[in-house]
């Protein structure tokens, strides 16, 4: 149970996940915010309207997987790093997760970074393909990591250095 956890169930995700035919399309968002707060930075970030707007800020953000392009201009606005583009169409066999990281030291394009689920529990070593800096104001970065399709949707934190090839 979230509350309890600080990790969402499967009953969580229902509402939240694009459907196969949406991932066969390109990157798409997927918005992990499971709590009514007041935030909505993430519905100002998207310029094509693909996070609905708000009756209230307190309510839990919602997707138009088609009006997404998976831009990803949103990841790095998130003040809760609960936003993140997966991309099922990177390769045959790998995914492309772009991972909000506020960290240091920062992993660098070609790197080798654990890839973590929700709950920490480490599965494996994977290329980062990308590294987007967030800027002087917006320290958030974003980073592109490649990881077999069916980890796609549970990879969610990396971890930097440790890899004996890599450190």
């Amino acid at each position: 149970m979230l509350i309890n956890t600080g990790i969402p169930t499967e009953e969580d995700f229902i509402n939240i996940t694009p459907s196969d035919e949406r991932f066969a399309k390109g990157p798409v968002a997927i918005v992990e915010c499971f709590q009514e707060i007041p935030c909505n930075p993430c519905v100002d970030a998207c310029n094509r309207g693909a996070i609905l707007p708000m009756k209230d800020i307190n309510d839990i953000p919602e997707m138009d997987f088609e009006a997404c392009n998976g831009c990803g201009l949103c990841v790095s606005q998130c003040p809760g790093l609960a936003i993140f583009i997966v991309d099922k169409t990177y390769s045959e066999t790998h995914a492309v997760v772009r991972l909000p990281y506020e960290f240091l030291p920062m992993p660098e394009k070609g790197q080798l970074a654990c890839g973590m689920d929700r709950a920490g529990k480490e599965h494996g070593w994977f290329e980062v393909v990308k590294v987007i800096s967030g800027g002087a104001k917006n320290k958030t970065a974003t980073i592109w990591l490649a990881v077999p399709k069916e980890l796609a949707m549970e990879i969610r934190s990396i971890k930097v250095g440790g890899f004996k090839n890599n450190e």
